[in-house]
């Protein structure tokens, strides 16, 4: 008898482990059709560690604000790589995550990989092309997904951040509209480049580039200079941006989780802060005029 009890207590504890897992967070892909120039359509990602690679089908990753803090805002994630994998978990989902928890729902975007090996892919073609897609497909699903569509943001960190300079601050290709969703707008509200590379810099439509937050560290000889240079660009066009370079600091610090520096750590609180301040964690209808947030 005791040791049906043990059994049956211990199938219990599975059971509740079991249901205590938390749901993996829905995906959806962007061109249910493929994407326009995809190759080797139905083969498998692959997952090594915690880098994605051979992305064929680009998709977006949904990870919703708790409702009852959601404030609308919703956020575009593009994790680098360097073109070759996406660090999906430490620049992406950590990022989502964070952003969570302000109050912002977050799409961590997988997309086409111009560097891996054997690619046929281009990043100012495919990649860029992805991201674009990502933009209008949110906007397109804001009601599904109860955000603002005219709040949404997309952040990017080293290669995914060059995929953001290209969306937002250079003009789009012309290129035939195959559904709705090709026909609504691809360019941001507001942009967060996180140690962006050289790729999309300097800008070449800079006068209608949304507001951007820049952060990079002072060491990092790859995307240190194109933050600074972008930065200098976005101002002397009258568009507002705010710059933040740590010093000592070199490549690929994540979300802060990568570094011993207390400031490092607390990056993303003064991304939040640049948030606020900008009036995107409000509805619009509460913002006065120039976008700073009512007392």
């Amino acid at each position: 008898m005791a040791n049906l009890r043990m059994m049956a207590g211990a199938l219990l504890l599975t059971v509740g482990g079991a249901l205590a897992q938390p749901a993996a967070p829905p995906t959806v892909t962007l061109w249910p059709d493929g994407a326009p120039g995809a190759v080797r359509r139905g083969e498998a990602e692959t997952l090594q560690d915690v880098y994605v690679g051979n992305v064929h089908a680009p998709s977006l990753t949904v990870l919703a604000a708790d409702p009852r803090h959601a404030n609308g805002a919703a956020v575009i994630v593009v994790p680098g790589g360097g073109h070759r994998m996406l660090v999906f978990q430490n620049e992406g989902v950590a990022a989502a995550r964070y952003l969570n928890r302000i109050g912002v729902t977050a799409f961590v975007l997988k997309y086409r990989l111009a560097r891996e090996a054997g690619s046929t892919y281009t990043i100012e073609g495919d990649a860029a092309a992805d991201l674009r897609r990502a933009v209008r497909w949110v906007r397109a699903h804001a009601s599904d997904h109860a955000v603002d569509p005219g709040r949404l943001g997309v952040m990017g960190f080293s290669a995914g951040g060059e995929l953001v300079a290209l969306v937002a601050d250079n003009p789009a290709p012309p290129s035939a509209a195959r559904d709705a969703i090709d026909r609504t707008d691809a360019r941001p509200d507001f942009q967060v480049l996180v140690y962006p590379g050289p790729l999309g810099s300097p800008a070449r439509s800079p006068a209608g580039a949304p507001p951007a937050f820049l952060v990079a560290g002072s060491l990092d000889t790859c995307c240190m200079p194109p933050a600074l240079g972008l930065y200098q660009q976005l101002t002397a066009a009258g568009v507002s941006a705010e710059l933040h370079l740590y010093a000592d600091t070199g490549h690929a610090f994540n979300m802060g989780q990568r570094g011993e520096k207390v400031a490092l750590q607390h990056w993303p609180d003064v991304l939040a802060d640049w948030l606020a301040d900008g009036g995107w964690l409000v509805p619009r209808t509460a913002r006065p005029p120039g976008g700073v947030t009512a007392p």
